[in-house]
């Protein structure tokens, strides 16, 4: 029979063991996986396909096909620049998921003033309903992230 001696040693072992566990254990962000990535990308579509988004708003919608290619080229675009841009420094990936959002905010700001510049028939948004683009994008690459970090978990 074991005494009571022989218990605390027993969960003292268990408890340095986790203990050294989690000392060992990194989170990293980066690289996304391809589930994020997908999750992102249906995010980018529904944004840009959406009349209820800030750009959508102001810029006009796109039709869902246009916006699944663009959004595929966006996220494409902004997975390479940023893994381009990866320097081995940061160890958690906060700072290239940085770059990887905010060129994907960017490229989707370009996509949609390009098409209403190419557009035009679509009237200019009244006063009341100018939104800040920089806001905007912002907002957005906020939004893909805490979408991306969802589908992780």
């Amino acid at each position: 029979m074991a005494g009571p001696d022989s218990t605390a040693a027993t969960k003292s072992h268990q408890v340095g063991d986790t203990s050294a566990k989690l000392n060992n254990l990194t989170l990293r962000i980066w690289p996304p996986t391809q589930r994020t990535r997908d999750a992102v990308i249906n995010r980018l579509i529904e944004t840009l396909s959406s009349s209820q988004s800030l750009l959508s708003k102001r810029y006009g919608t796109i039709p869902k096909e246009e916006a699944s290619a663009a959004a595929m080229s966006i996220e494409q675009e902004a997975f390479s620049l940023a893994g381009a841009s990866f320097s081995g420094e940061d160890d958690s990936g906060m700072e290239i998921l940085q770059v990887y959002s905010k060129e994907m905010s960017k490229r989707m700001l370009d996509t949609v003033k390009a098409r209403a510049a190419s557009t035009t028939s679509t009237a200019a948004p009244s006063d009341s309903a100018q939104v800040d683009s920089n806001n905007a994008v912002s907002a957005g690459g906020e939004e893909f992230i805490s979408s991306s970090t969802k589908a992780e978990a």
